[in-house]
């Protein structure tokens, strides 16, 4: 089973006359990477969002964030009336003074001035913590559930192409005895071309095609990656995220499948592998979103 490292989760609930809205989305990283929104009274909670969220999420970079809407009448900004008065009193006498009116701009001009409105600030209710943090929690669960969806989507199409490369590996078997006879063919003409009359050691001919034979021999490789590709779906398969494992896996698929290449000597063989590359990549980029 895997996970991608993609998802979304939300929480919609209401207390104490405010509505909360809890959002998390995640993308692929190779670390937890956290970025929280949350209003000021929540702020001494920031630790503990943090590690619930890289407990349960593990990797990726993740934005967290808490909407908060008032569903009464109440407010946090109050004007002070007492300094909206004071403040009105002196405007008035300087326009007395100026013979200037006094009027409804006056009034606007006065709830510009500083320390007018003022905020109180909110203290944490625990009780009301708790049921927030449980909805964070059901959040969590849900951006899990839309990371295991998408895995196994995910899975679906890297299975799909581990097995387009095991099915162009077995098509290479019948191309490499022609590689045999080309390779005698081409020897053979060469020689000929020297015009040596006949003047050739068969015996030191047939040691120097084996030598050659051997350095070209790709079934070492075809074994190595025929066993890789079986590892790939045990793991693939195993109950708990494996997207590192996984890429250390293709890694190996790579190196395997360059081997065979730089060794084919054949351009029907240069051509299966370079299918078996385009697969790889497909794989390799789908990893990246892998827990």
């Amino acid at each position: 089973m895997i996970k991608s490292m993609t998802g979304f989760g939300k929480a919609e609930f209401e207390i104490n006359n405010k509505k909360f809205t809890i959002e998390i989305k995640s993308l692929n990283s190779k670390q937890i990477d956290i970025n929280t929104r949350i209003p000021a009274v929540y702020r001494e909670k920031d630790i503990e969002i943090r590690k619930e969220l890289s407990d349960k999420l593990e990797r990726g970079k993740v934005d967290f964030n808490i909407y908060v809407e008032s569903l009464g009448d109440e407010s946090n900004s109050k004007i002070n009336e007492p300094i909206l008065k004071s403040y009105f009193k002196q405007l008035s006498k300087i326009s007395a003074d100026l013979n200037l009116p006094t009027d409804l701009t006056t009034l606007q001009a006065a709830l510009r001035l500083p320390d007018v409105v003022k905020t109180e600030y909110q203290t944490l209710n625990e009780e009301e913590w708790e049921i927030i943090l449980e909805n964070i929690k059901n959040a969590i669960a849900d951006i899990d559930k839309f990371r295991v969806q998408e895995g196994n989507a995910l899975q679906i199409d890297v299975v799909r192409n581990i097995d387009f490369i095991k099915s162009l590996l077995a098509q290479v078997e019948p191309f490499e005895g022609q590689r045999i006879e080309l390779l005698r063919a081409r020897l053979t003409e060469n020689l000929e071309k020297l015009a040596l009359n006949g003047n050739v050691d068969k015996n030191r001919f047939e040691q120097e095609l084996i030598f050659y034979l051997e350095k070209l021999d790709i079934n070492e490789e075809k074994v190595r990656l025929a066993n890789h590709c079986e590892y790939f779906l045990e793991t693939i398969a195993e109950p708990f995220p494996t997207g590192k494992k996984l890429g250390f896996i293709s890694q190996e698929l790579g190196r395997e499948i360059n081997t065979i290449g730089s060794k084919a000597n054949n351009t029907d063989i240069q051509r299966i592998v370079v299918q078996m590359k385009d697969y790889l990549e497909r794989i390799k980029e789908q990893l990246l979103n892998v827990l």
